[in-house]
């Protein structure tokens, strides 16, 4: 990944290579424990989920899904996944993760580091606690 920075200046909404380049960023600063998980995991920006998606989570709204693991490969039941494959992608979308910033006011990098650590630690069950700490160790090195 690059080391490019986006230049906010709000006067247009991030498009999907913003929050590619940003996403990358997030990345590259991701919690050491969620490092080694992670290592083959493809990314892909899109608008909303799709209709496939939206069915099968049964969402009442598109806003509602900010993020979603995908499994390339199924995993034979009983069997703990460690670390992702090949096959693996993280979706983020856009347009909900926007959403989301504009109605909590944070900075929009926070959001998405967020977003990702909690997705990431609920598919490789981390606990609660271990995903909140996470996330607050991101939001102190920003003070």
């Amino acid at each position: 990944m690059s080391n490019q920075q986006i230049i906010m200046n709000f006067s247009v909404a991030p498009s999907l290579e913003d929050l590619e380049i940003m996403v990358g960023n997030v990345f590259e600063q991701i919690p050491s424990e969620l490092e080694d998980h992670v290592e083959n995991l493809s990314i892909v920006i899109e608008e909303f989920p799709d209709e496939l998606t939206e069915n099968e989570l049964e969402l009442e709204d598109p806003f509602d899904l900010l993020a979603l693991y995908k499994n390339g490969k199924e995993i034979s039941p009983g069997i703990m996944k460690k670390m992702a494959n090949d096959d693996d992608v993280l979706m983020i979308y856009r347009r909900p993760v926007l959403d989301m910033w504009c109605d909590t006011g944070d900075d929009l990098f926070g959001v998405l580091h967020s977003v990702i650590v909690e997705e990431l630690g609920r598919v490789f069950e981390f606990s609660d606690d271990d995903i909140d700490d996470m996330s607050k160790r991101h939001h102190q090195g920003m003070l």
